[in-house]
């Protein structure tokens, strides 16, 4: 994929429009829309956008911000227009700043800072994640309602699955939009649903995780449905979780299986996921970024609550999956699918080579069930919690310098004051289960 090669499939495949798109600190997808006889400006990097009006950006005096396409995130989307027969593209931006250095407060340049950390140690991150989501009915005017389209469980087939059909044709897109799917199955909840794609690299898995979220809600449109990401819409069940699948290669090499160890383990896989366990309390608040994405993480539902690691146990944040060589691998449970992807990922990389740069070590895994272990227990084998809310996550960030450091003073900056707002106005609404509560009692 080179400027030459777009340039070429824009006019063979009447590409009429380019979106060219990138995150805000928060992971929300934005774009700006060019037409073709744009794109050789844009791919030479010249084309500038107001940053003051992006979440997190900048102010207005700083406000001029430069695209640079990705030319290798260049696609063709799938979907058509009603009204037309052109057809639309997108490739993916960094952000640099007027004076054409990247950008502090890009998301996709944090992750690039931490990925340039682990290249520069030897190692380079591939991660496969799980991303959940729920498909709800809309009403007569296609607002989304909490109604699911099914009281389907986990793996059911139809027709108790009714979302089979929306399901099946969100993988025919992601295919062709180049994703190797690797599963793809209803999940526990109601209208829950989950569809798994191959691991890659850090960047590229972040990349398509923002694919991802665009296509299966278009897709979802498409059936007169709502797809969304929210962690926990409906009390009482299960919430959507992002595991990541993570391990570290060098030279081709898994760096975290070693074939003489007992359980298959290398010493750098420890080390990671001492690093991840150290710094979990803060990275929580990147990873679970909502005052929504806390009422997913308590005890019941499948949801990590407790700082721990295990080989089988499903109970504890970082669970190792069976298989072993090069797919030995980490699985980090409590991130879930409204988190950015670039700044998820870059923290628990950094967290990660912390573990390995100072060899943290791993505390022993834990194979009780720890929901069922009291207080006493927990406190017995060194178990922690994650936070229990946002504000608590966000007070565990504002200790913790080494993630700070990886989100770098402009993001870090700018996500705490956007979350401690969010926090605040959270706090002081008057909620329906309060009055249920209180009206009558007081």
């Amino acid at each position: 994929m080179n400027k030459e090669y777009i340039m070429q499939k824009v006019k063979e495949e009447n590409v009429k429009f380019i979106r060219l798109q990138f995150t805000d600190i928060m992971g929300v997808l934005k774009a700006i829309s060019i037409t073709d006889d744009q794109l050789e400006k844009a791919l030479n990097g010249e084309l500038m956008f107001d940053g003051s009006s992006i979440e997190g950006f900048v102010r207005i005096e700083e406000s001029d911000m430069y695209l640079r396409p990705d030319p290798s995130t260049f696609l063709i989307l799938p979907w058509e227009s009603n009204i037309s027969p052109a057809r639309t593209a997108r490739i993916i931006c960094d952000i640099y700043d007027d004076k054409g250095q990247p950008f502090l407060g890009c998301p996709r340049q944090c992750l690039k800072r931490a990925v340039d950390k682990a290249d520069e140690m030897g190692y380079s991150m591939m991660v496969g994640p799980e991303p959940e989501f729920f498909m709800f009915e809309v009403d007569e005017e296609g607002q989304p309602t909490l109604k699911t389209n099914d009281k389907a469980s986990y793996f059911d087939l139809p027709p108790v699955d009714n979302g089979e059909e929306a399901r099946r044709h969100m993988v025919e897109v992601l295919q062709s939009l180049g994703f190797e799917i690797e599963a793809a199955h209803h999940e526990v909840a109601p209208g829950q649903h989950e569809i798994d794609f191959k691991y890659t690299d850090a960047l590229k898995t972040a990349d398509n995780i923002v694919t991802f979220r665009i296509a299966v809600r278009i897709v979802a449109q498409m059936h007169g449905l709502h797809a969304t990401f929210m962690p926990k819409p409906v009390f009482g069940i299960n919430g959507s979780g992002m595991h990541m699948h993570c391990s570290l290669f060098k030279d081709g090499e898994n760096t975290f299986y070693n074939p003489q160890a007992a359980d298959g383990l290398s010493e750098n896989c420890r080390y990671f996921i001492g690093g991840v366990i150290k710094h979990a309390r803060a990275i929580a608040a990147i990873t679970n970024p909502t005052v929504n994405s806390y009422k997913r993480l308590v005890p019941g539902y499948e949801a990590p609550v407790y700082i721990a690691w295990s080989y089988r146990n499903r109970s504890p944040l970082i669970r190792i999956p069976a298989k072993r060589g090069i797919s030995t691998r980490i699985e980090v449970r409590n991130p879930d699918p409204s988190c950015n992807p670039y700044l998820g990922m870059a923290v628990i990389l950094t967290a990660g080579l912390d573990g390995i740069k100072n060899k943290i070590v791993a505390p022993e895994p834990v194979e009780q069930n720890i929901y069922e272990m009291d207080l006493a227990s927990r406190k017995k084998h060194g178990i922690h919690s994650l936070p229990e809310n946002l504000y608590e996550a966000l007070d565990e960030l504002s200790k913790d310098t080494l993630i700070q450091e990886a989100l770098g003073p402009h993001i870090y900056d700018r996500f705490v004051l956007a979350k401690t707002k969010e926090w605040e106005n959270y706090s002081s609404r008057v909620y329906d289960w309060e009055i249920a509560e209180y009206l009558q009692k007081f």
